[in-house]
C-alpha cells in the first residue's frame, strides 16, 4: 500500500537509513526494538510504500544560479525589536532585528499566508522585478513604496515580535527568528531562513529564488527503515485518529529522527484534511482541504489506513482490534479519536436532508441542497454561525434556531453576541432564539418544515445541526484507559494517560492548562490539537516535554475575522474597548482581577499580542484594560 489507499497493491520496500546518534536506544522506539516496523496485512492488502517516492527537500541554497542577492536597506534603518518586509525581486523577505542581530525569514505564515509584518515594502535599487512585482524608485538602499498596491490591504495586520520569535497576527503560529522553525501552532511548516551580511553599513540578503516563491519549509524528516516481511501484525507507533493531533504526532516523530514504523488510522475516507474549513467553505473539495498530498505520506513512511475503525484496545497485550477483525500490535499508542457531533432527538429526526457537518461530503451535500432553497441551522455556536454565513449567498433563506438569548453567549458574552447577531440579521439571516426544535416534518420522506417549541413553523429544505459534540471514546470503555464522567480521556502535562506508553491528544482529552493554575480543561481547538500532538510525540521519545501553549482560535463570517486567545470559561465581566457597532473592538474577559481571555474584530494584532504576554507567564490585571491605555501591550518587542 502507498500508505494512503483503501485497497492498494503490495509493493516491495527497500530503504536504508542511518538513525541519528541522539535517537539511538530511546526506550522501545529505537531501531530493532520489539515494535520495529513490519509489513502486515490489513483489510486484505499489504501496506507498503516505494523508496523512490521520497519527495525532494528544497535546500535554501541549492546553487549560485538559483540565488539572488541584494542590498535591502541601511543598517540604521531597522531599530532593535523592529520588523520590515523587503523585496528581493523574486519575492519578499521578513527582515527582523532582535537583540541587536539581523535575521531574514520568509515573510508569510505558511498556515494561511498571513503577512508577518505591518509596514512598508522596500525594493533595493536595481533589483529585478519577477512577474511584474513592485519596483522601487530612487536611491541607494531603496525607498518605501506606497502600501496597498497590487490589490493588497493598505495596512496588513502586523505580527508580534517577542522573546526571539514572531507570532502570526491571524492565527497565532510562532516562528523562531534565528532558525525559522515553527515553535507554536497552528500549521505544519516552518519559515525559510536566509543569509544576511553587512557591508559598508548596508544590509545584504542572499536567498534561493525557489525558497522565496515557496514561502514555506518542511523540516527534514527521518526515513522509514525497511519493515520485515516475517510478521504482519506489528507497528512501533499506532495513532488512532488522523486529525491535527495525529498528523502532527507522526510528523514530529519523523522530524526528531524516529525511523521505525508509524501507522495512522482514520474513520474517514480521506487523508488528513483541514476540518475547520468545512463550515467556512462548504463547497471545498477534499483535495483542496488536504493538509498533505498522498506523496508526502509515501515519502516519509507514514502509513495511513483510511475507513479503518478501532473497536477495542487491549492495553495488557498492547494490541488494537479493528472492526474487520484485523489486529495490530503496537509499542506506543496515541489516542486522538476526536469527537462525534450531537444529533437531534426530536420527532422526525430521521427524515432526509438533515445533516451534521463532519466530512467534506456532508458539507458539499448541504450547499448543493441549499442553493435557492430554505436552510435552517440549529445551534448558534461557531459551526452553526459559520454555516449560516456561508449559505446566505447560496440559499433563498437562512434561519438559525438557538436555545440561548444571543449567539456565542457563553463563549463571547451577551454584548459581543448581540453585535454579531445584528451583523447576521443585516445579511438576511432570521433568528429564532430561546427555543428548540420539537419536530422535523417531511414531505415524501424529505425535510419540509422545522417545528419549534415556541410553536413557530419554519420552512426548510435542508437542516444543519450544530449543537455540540461528545468525545468519540466509546471503544475505550472496557480498555482500562481512564475516562471521566463525560467520556473524556484525562492526561497529564506530557499527554500521558494512566497507562504507560499510551498517550492521548485532541478534542477527546482533558489536560492541565499551565497558565490557569493547571486546571483540567477540554479545549477542542484546532491549534491546541496541533500542540498536543507534538508534545505526545516528544514524550514517546522520552524528551519530557510539557504542554504549555496558550489557546488560540478564530472564525470568519461575512469577510470579518474574529480572533480569540486564552480560556474564558467562567468569566464574570467583559471589558470592551473600541466600537461594537462598527465591528471594530477588543473584548477582555475577566475573572476576579485577572484577564483570562480576549477576543477582537478589526483590531489586529492585539489578540496575538495578548497571547504572547500570557505565554510569557505574565498576568494581565483587570485594571490594566479598564483604562483603555494599551501602552503595556504595544511596547517594542513586548
Amino acid at each position: 500500500m502507498g500508505g494512503c489507499f483503501s485497497k492498494p497493491k503490495p509493493v516491495e520496500l527497500k530503504i536504508e537509513v542511518v538513525l541519528p546518534e541522539k535517537d539511538r536506544g530511546k526506550e522501545e522506539l529505537s531501531t530493532g526494538s520489539r515494535g520495529s516496523p513490519r509489513a502486515y496485512q490489513g483489510n486484505g492488502a499489504a501496506r507498503h510504500f516505494h523508496a523512490d517516492e521520497r519527495l525532494p527537500t528544497a535546500h535554501p541554497y541549492p546553487g549560485a544560479q538559483d540565488c539572488v542577492e541584494a542590498a535591502v536597506c541601511h543598517v540604521k534603518d531597522l531599530e532593535n525589536g523592529q520588523m520590515r518586509e523587503v523585496e528581493l525581486g523574486w519575492g519578499k523577505v521578513l527582515l527582523v532585528k532582535d537583540n541587536g542581530e539581523l535575521h531574514a525569514l520568509g515573510h508569510k505564515c505558511p498556515h494561511y499566508g498571513a503577512p508577518l509584518v505591518k509596514g512598508e515594502v522596500w525594493v533595493p535599487t536595481g533589483a529585478p522585478s519577477a512577474g511584474g512585482g513592485l519596483r522601487g524608485r530612487g536611491h541607494g538602499t531603496g525607498v518605501p513604496l506606497e502600501p496597498g498596491l497590487c490589490g493588497g490591504p493598505a495596512l496588513p495586520p502586523p505580527g508580534v515580535l517577542s522573546r526571539g520569535r514572531v507570532r502570526c497576527p491571524w492565527h497565532g503560529a510562532c516562528f523562531n527568528v534565528s532558525t525559522g522553525d515553527l515553535e507554536d501552532f497552528p500549521g505544519l511548516d516552518s519559515l525559510h531562513k536566509f543569509q544576511v551580511k553587512i557591508e559598508k553599513e548596508k544590509v545584504y540578503i542572499r536567498a534561493s529564488k525557489q525558497a522565496l516563491q515557496l514561502q514555506r519549509r518542511t523540516k527534514v524528516m527521518a526515513t522509514c527503515i525497511s519493515p520485515s516481511a516475517g510478521y504482519s501484525g506489528s507497528t512501533n507507533v499506532l495513532i488512532v485518529g488522523a486529525g491535527a493531533a495525529g498528523l502532527v504526532c507522526a510528523e514530529t516523530l519523523r522530524q526528531e529522527g524516529f525511523s521505525d514504523r508509524i501507522v495512522l488510522c482514520t474513520l474517514d475516507r480521506h487523508l488528513p484534511y483541514d476540518r475547520p474549513k468545512l463550515s467556512k467553505s462548504l463547497d471545498a473539495q477534499p483535495e483542496q482541504l488536504a493538509l498533505r498530498p498522498k506523496e508526502f505520506f509515501r515519502a516519509h513512511g507514514i502509513e495511513v489506513l483510511t475507513e479503518a475503525q478501532v473497536v477495542t484496545v487491549d492495553v495488557r497485550n498492547k494490541k488494537a482490534v479493528f472492526k474487520d477483525g484485523f489486529k495490530l500490535e503496537y509499542s506506543k499508542l496515541l489516542l486522538a479519536p476526536g469527537s462525534s457531533p450531537k444529533t437531534l432527538s426530536c420527532k422526525g429526526k430521521d427524515v432526509e436532508n438533515v445533516f451534521t457537518i463532519r466530512t467534506p461530503e456532508d458539507a458539499n451535500r448541504v450547499v448543493r441542497l441549499a442553493r435557492g432553497r430554505n436552510a435552517v441551522v440549529v445551534g448558534a455556536g461557531f459551526l452553526g454561525m459559520e454555516v449560516a454565513a456561508y449559505l446566505t449567498e447560496k440559499a433563498h433563506s437562512v434561519s438559525v434556531v438557538e436555545v440561548e438569548e444571543t449567539p456565542f453567549r457563553r463563549f463571547l458574552g451577551e454584548r459581543v453576541g448581540h453585535t454579531l447577531m445584528k451583523m447576521f440579521e443585516n445579511n438576511r439571516v432570521k433568528f429564532y432564539m430561546q427555543t428548540e426544535v420539537s419536530e422535523l416534518r417531511a414531505q415524501e420522506g424529505k425535510l419540509k418544515e422545522v417545528v419549534l417549541k415556541s410553536s413557530k413553523v419554519v420552512r426548510a429544505d435542508v437542516c444543519v445541526v450544530g449543537i455540540g459534540a461528545v468525545p468519540a471514546t466509546g471503544f475505550l470503555r472496557q480498555s482500562g484507559i481512564s475516562l471521566d464522567s463525560r467520556g473524556f480521556i484525562p492526561v497529564n502535562k506530557m499527554m500521558q494517560t494512566n497507562i504507560p506508553g499510551v498517550f492521548a491528544a485532541g478534542d477527546a482529552v482533558t489536560f492541565p492548562l499551565a497558565w490557569r493554575n493547571n486546571r483540567k480543561v477540554n479545549i477542542p481547538h484546532w491549534q491546541m490539537a496541533h500542540a498536543q500532538g507534538r508534545v505526545a510525540a516528544q514524550n514517546m521519545l522520552a524528551q519530557e516535554a510539557e504542554i504549555s501553549t496558550v489557546p488560540f482560535l478564530w472564525t470568519a463570517m461575512f469577510g470579518k475575522s474574529l480572533r480569540y486567545a486564552g480560556y474564558g470559561e467562567g468569566f464574570d465581566d467583559v471589558i470592551i474597548q473600541g466600537d461594537l457597532d462598527e465591528l471594530k473592538f477588543v473584548a477582555f474577559y475577566t475573572k476576579g482581577d485577572e484577564v483570562i481571555s480576549v477576543a477582537s474584530m478589526n483590531y489586529d494584532p492585539i489578540v496575538s499580542k495578548v497571547a504572547e504576554v500570557l505565554a510569557s507567564g505574565r498576568t494581565i490585571r483587570k485594571r490594566e484594560v479598564e483604562t483603555g491605555d494599551m501602552s503595556w501591550l504595544t511596547g517594542k518587542g513586548s
